[in-house]
């Protein structure tokens, strides 16, 4: 019995299954290069890092003193937790609610187009500001708010008016970073909805027209109860990431996301950024960003059991 188990456990693993691992293994060795091996450097969030010189970082790491908790009072002495929380939270939310809206919104109003041709054009417009660097996209922001030869400050200047110093007025940059955020990732989460009404069974729609049901309900009932498991599990992945923020959008267009537009623009990302770049031990950064793991870690299990008590099919885990 035990020599027939192993050869049914020898002619189970076939040679697709070693191109499939072959195939698989550039991403697992990545993986554990960038994003498992460096996890070690949690501990510094518990110790008192020193550099000695001569030295290598993994000897002054483990012979550092243990600090405990102690790094993590930066984060929560400081003066802008409040800030910095809110407007990472708020933000995320905003972000989740107005792309799913569009997202699904805009990949139903090209699956609905007859011409094959124009959604193609339409698809790969929307898509292209995902490719484009924050820095890139910066510069084009600026050529629109400069102060001096900014283009809507010289229309205003042309029009009679005092121009205005779009990089000191905070009442605007919730709606530009919000604009700007919508315009560079629409496109992209539009075709992953795209992809999947793509599947969607087109009897289903043929059924729908003999029984005389118009676009918007044959949308209603069946292109949206398709999309339900897809939808979800974006949603769920992207409250993973609410503690998350997108650290060129926040810290390029913003210029720094310093001045007088601190409490309008700053994260927890950028506020650990310039964090590194004043004199700040190292420890207490590290401190926040362990801090900003845990709690994704924690939003996700619990959108994850949410989703599980009503619709348990839909769940990830």
């Amino acid at each position: 019995m035990a020599k027939e188990k192993k050869k049914r456990i020898r002619r189970s693993w076939t040679k697709n299954d070693v191109e499939l691992t072959l195939l698989a293994l550039p991403t697992t060795v990545w993986y554990l290069l960038f994003c498992f091996l460096p996890m070690f450097g949690l501990i510094i969030a518990f110790k008192n890092y020193r550099a000695v010189g001569g030295k290598s970082f993994l000897y002054n790491v483990l012979h550092s003193e243990w600090a405990g908790f102690k790094n993590f009072e930066f984060l929560i002495k400081s003066n802008d937790l409040f800030v910095i929380l809110r407007n990472t939270i708020l933000y995320n939310l905003v972000f989740i609610v107005l792309g799913l809206v569009l997202s699904v919104g805009m990949a139903i109003m090209i699956s609905l187009l007859h011409s094959r041709r124009k959604s193609k054009v339409y698809q790969t417009l929307m898509f292209f500001p995902y490719f484009m660097s924050w820095v890139v996209v910066a510069y084009f922001v600026d050529a629109f708010l400069n102060v001096d030869n900014g283009m809507v400050n010289t229309m205003l200047r042309n029009g009679g008016s005092d121009p205005v110093q779009w990089y000191m007025t905070p009442e605007v940059w919730p709606f530009i970073l919000i604009f700007m955020y919508i315009w560079k990732n629409t496109g992209y989460n539009m075709v992953i909805y795209l992809s999947s009404i793509s599947g969607i069974d087109s009897t289903l729609y043929e059924a729908a027209v003999v029984d005389g049901a118009n676009k918007r309900q044959q949308v209603w009932y069946i292109t949206l109860p398709c999309l339900k498991n897809v939808i979800i599990m974006m949603f769920i992945l992207n409250i993973g990431k609410i503690f998350y923020s997108d650290f060129g959008l926040f810290f390029q267009i913003s210029q720094g996301a310093k001045g007088s537009i601190f409490n309008a623009v700053a994260t927890i990302d950028t506020y650990v950024y310039n964090a590194l770049q004043s004199n700040t031990p190292i420890g207490m950064t590290s401190a926040v960003t362990f801090f900003q793991s845990v709690a994704c870690c924690i939003t996700i299990l619990l959108a994850n059991a949410l989703v599980k008590k009503i619709d348990k099919d839909s769940a990830i885990i």
